[in-house]
């Protein structure tokens, strides 16, 4: 720190701090950002087989099919062209995140694309695969035993390497442009727009940074549509009792089994009053529903994507049951060959106590007589 100039009366003091150098290089970085969303396809739009008779469809937003294969990859896009545009991140100096993996991979995949080395701050418990993608896109992983400690961790590092914490727990709802932009919301109505129930009665989505709910919410009511949002939370995470009491401060001890949603704490990117619904979520019940998945449709996919799809079912149960029509979306978020050593695997379904059968057969009555177990 130096110390600041002082004036003497009726002076005018000038100093520039222009840097041609760092302009040049912050052109090219940002340009590097926004060509990889331009030559990227949008992400599909997947229709889960239902009965035709139900006068219902459910869709799958398939996010798993990003350069670097998850949902994270529009949040990673979005908040680096967030640093860079708030001259935050600069060359030469790291960028390090607090994640639980799939926000660190993408990010690890834009750091290399724009030239900055990349340290991903996780709980030790995060998958293999993960740690291997982050790696393999020339990321370093730093591991923390309690998960609440990622942020304070993540901050020191930031401090200690004169990097940047980019904070995704704080910035991610703020960082997109809710408004549209080929934002995710934006996507899933255009690429409704042809089919029978062009404006979906629910879109349920899952909150990590909670980001993704607070970017669909806003935009559904910027557009005027009558769209509900609902949350899917997994056990451990405090999102759930944090927005049914009315509590910004809640918090719960423990960390998400459901890799890459669930939090600690009420995260300052997850808008309370955006939600019209929640739904807490069994672990079990997201394992079941993931493999669900695959039968229906022989695509694995992660926990997530689990949690949201079960909670998609039971508003399609509520729907067949109230003789309702209409549509409801969900995303797959990332795919399932990241935890095969996790949710497809009966030997850690065990060893965490989850017993997975009573909601297979909940899903499978459904599928098959349209009626939800009571």
């Amino acid at each position: 720190m130096s110390t600041p100039p002082i004036a003497r009366p009726g002076e005018t003091l000038d100093v520039d701090h222009s840097d041609a150098e760092y302009r040049s290089w912050l052109k090219d970085a940002v340009r590097r950002v926004q060509a990889d969303a331009n030559r990227s396809a949008d992400t599909h739009l997947l229709r889960f087989p239902l009965p035709e008779h139900w006068g219902i469809d459910l869709y799958l937003k398939d996010e798993s099919t990003h350069p670097t294969g998850s949902l994270k990859h529009r949040l990673a896009r979005s908040l680096f062209l967030y640093g860079l545009c708030n001259g935050w991140i600069r060359p030469g100096r790291p960028v390090i995140e607090a994640s639980s993996g799939s926000t660190a991979v993408s990010e690890a995949y834009f750091a290399k694309l724009v030239g900055v080395p990349f340290i991903a701050v996780m709980p030790r418990t995060t998958s293999a695969e993960k740690c291997r993608l982050i790696e393999f896109h020339g990321g370093r992983c730093h591991f923390v035993d309690d998960p609440r400690g990622m942020y304070e961790e993540s901050a020191a590092l930031a401090a200690e390497t004169g990097g940047h914490y980019m904070d995704q727990f704080t910035y991610a709802e703020r960082a997109t442009d809710w408004r549209g932009n080929n934002n995710i919301a934006e996507s899933v109505f255009r690429q409704l727009e042809l089919e029978r129930f062009p404006e979906p009665a629910w879109i349920v989505a899952t909150a990590g940074t909670g980001g993704t709910s607070a970017t669909i919410a806003r935009y559904v009511r910027y557009m005027q549509y009558d769209t509900r949002v609902c949350v899917a939370d997994p056990e451990n995470s405090c999102f759930f009792e944090g927005w049914t009491a009315g509590d910004p401060d809640f918090t719960c001890d423990g960390g998400s089994r459901i890799e890459g949603i669930g939090r600690p704490r009420m995260e300052p990117s997850f808008l309370p009053a955006a939600v019209d619904r929640m739904m807490k979520v069994p672990d079990a019940a997201a394992v079941a529903a993931v493999r669900a998945l695959e039968g229906a449709m022989g695509r694995k996919a992660g926990g997530s994507t689990g949690t949201g799809l079960w909670s998609a079912l039971k508003i399609v149960a509520e729907m067949v049951a109230e003789g309702r029509t209409g549509s409801v979306v969900t995303l797959l978020c990332d795919p399932g060959d990241r935890y095969l050593d996790k949710y497809y695997s009966d030997g850690w379904l065990a060893g965490q106590g989850l017993d997975i059968a009573p909601y297979t057969t909940a899903i499978e009555s459904l599928l098959e007589t349209g009626v939800w177990p009571g």
